[in-house]
């Protein structure tokens, strides 16, 4: 794979923004968060280096003293292109940060320039102070400066309160989340089809820091046995550092996220997984740290099902595809290779795979029909979020939901059914679709289309049963083009 692929969108997000710098000769802050391996350090990299303009890039240290960070700041100020002369950056800073910021606005150029604060959130944890000293120079230092300031930080949730309204920094930079690389990304940077694209993404997460080390053309069960030679290959040991970065010690969030990532889709599945030898999690503690998880981590994802009724029970998934493929089989294959045993380990990857494979590709399919609904080429205008719907029972349960509004909708425009085997959808698929809607609320046949994405394509042409869209995985990956 190449070094750096993709990402021309967020490219041109940070040129406009350096632009703007170019033509009001003031400063801007941007703050941009995003997982950590989802290539944020790498793209503000690339744009600093391809930018034409100087540049301070500082990547702060965990753990160390705000005295030691300052100091490394100033090395950092001294050996970038930003000062004329280096002699003019001070070697320490008594005052600590404030005196710091101060050095860095004394040699900004008069010209536009790049200032880049990485791991921002380290340096909130180290100096509590610093979110105020920052707001503070900003406003009375360097706003005024043509310099584009970006704020970078794996900690999701620090990083959204940086710029929060109760926060010194609200209202002072512009907020960018960086997503994963998207599934077309990663086809083009590893040249494969269309339904090996598809792995590849399931596989990696669009973890730029796992697709480097990934040989363009090699297809996805290829790549796994050749990791599989290697107990350092990133597919195994960056889902498992970034388990250990978010959850360092076995607590019970800990065992609520690997409950999650192992199957346990329930609040009752989880809170029994996730228990202890006294039974289960008690729903008063769970329901918390399900939240927490959701809403500030966002490492899991929570699903409601769509229909014209408030539904139930809602359904939890590890939002980060390698992450939740790291807990649902890479973990296992990871502890054989560890042993010496690459062939068992790879032949257990190859029993787990085809049956995690079909349920975790119905994220991404949903995402790519709501992307096509967005751009108005499905055949339902009304149409805006694709989800899922399931009863109690989950008997039946319905793999597509397309709906205006959610999660009680006022009319279903479309339900749908996934099969992403080696095995097309054939009669005995279509009756089950058709069987399964009569249940779905709000589902009116000859006014709720039906959808069928499917791997292999299908035995039989559909449409004479009413079926209005059918998708292969082309059709899948083109929804991102």
């Amino acid at each position: 794979m190449p070094d750096f692929v993709g990402r021309s969108a967020e490219l041109a997000i940070l040129r406009k923004r350096l632009n703007l710098v170019s033509e009001t000769a003031t400063g801007t802050a941007v703050s941009i968060r995003g997982r950590r391996q989802v290539g944020r350090s790498r793209l503000v990299q690339e744009f600093c280096d391809t930018s034409g303009v100087p540049y301070c890039y500082f990547t702060a240290t965990k753990g160390v003293s705000p005295v030691e960070a300052v100091a490394a700041f100033l090395v950092e100020l001294k050996e970038s292109d930003l000062p004329a002369d280096a002699e003019l950056v001070p070697r320490t800073a008594a005052g600590g940060w404030p005196d710091a910021f101060r050095a860095l606005a004394n040699i900004l150029p008069r010209t536009p320039a790049i200032v880049v604060l990485d791991e921002l959130p380290w340096l909130a944890e180290q100096d509590e102070t610093f979110d105020g000293v920052l707001q503070t120079a900003w406003d009375r230092l360097l706003r005024q400066r043509p310099v584009l300031l970006l704020l970078l930080g794996s900690d999701i949730h620090m990083m959204e309160r940086l710029t929060a309204y109760d926060r010194p920094f609200y209202g002072r930079a512009d907020n960018f989340a960086l997503a994963p690389l998207k599934p077309d990304e990663v086809g083009n940077a590893l040249d494969l089809n269309a339904a090996q694209t598809l792995d590849a993404h399931l596989i990696t997460g669009g973890l730029p820091g796992i697709l480097r080390s990934w040989p363009r053309r090699m297809p996805p069960l290829a790549f796994i046995r050749q990791e599989c030679a290697d107990p350092a290959a990133p597919v195994f040991s960056i889902p498992e550092a970034t388990l250990l970065a978010e959850f360092p010690s076995p607590d019970q969030s800990r065992r609520v996220i690997e409950a999650v990532g192992s199957g346990k889709r329930t609040h009752a599945a989880i809170a029994a997984a996730a228990g202890g030898r006294a039974g289960a999690v008690p729903s008063g503690s769970l329901s918390p740290l399900l939240h927490r998880l959701a809403e500030e981590k966002r490492v899991i994802v929570v699903d409601q099902p769509l229909s014209t009724r408030s539904g139930k029970p809602a359904l939890h998934r590890v939002a980060d595809s390698n992450l939740r493929l790291y807990l649902a089989a890479l973990r296992a294959v990871h502890d054989l290779v560890r042993r010496g045993r690459p062939k068992q380990a790879y032949e257990l990857f190859a029993r787990r795979w085809t049956s995690w494979r079909g349920k975790a590709i119905e994220p991404l399919i949903r995402e790519a029909l709501e992307l096509a609904a967005v751009s108005g080429t499905l055949p339902w205008p009304s149409a805006e979020i694709v989800g899922g719907w399931w009863n109690r029972q989950f008997n039946p349960e319905i793999d597509l939901v397309g709906v205006g509004r959610a999660p009680v909708a006022r009319q279903i425009c479309f339900a749908g059914s996934i099969k992403w085997l080696s095995s097309p959808f054939d009669r005995h698929d279509l009756n089950e679709l058709l069987a399964s809607v009569q249940h779905l609320p709000g589902f009116e046949p000859g006014r709720s289309g039906l959808a069928i994405v499917s791997l292999s394509g299908t035995a039989t042409d559909p449409r004479g049963a009413g079926v209005e869209l059918t998708w292969g995985a082309s059709e899948v990956v083109s929804a991102w083009t």
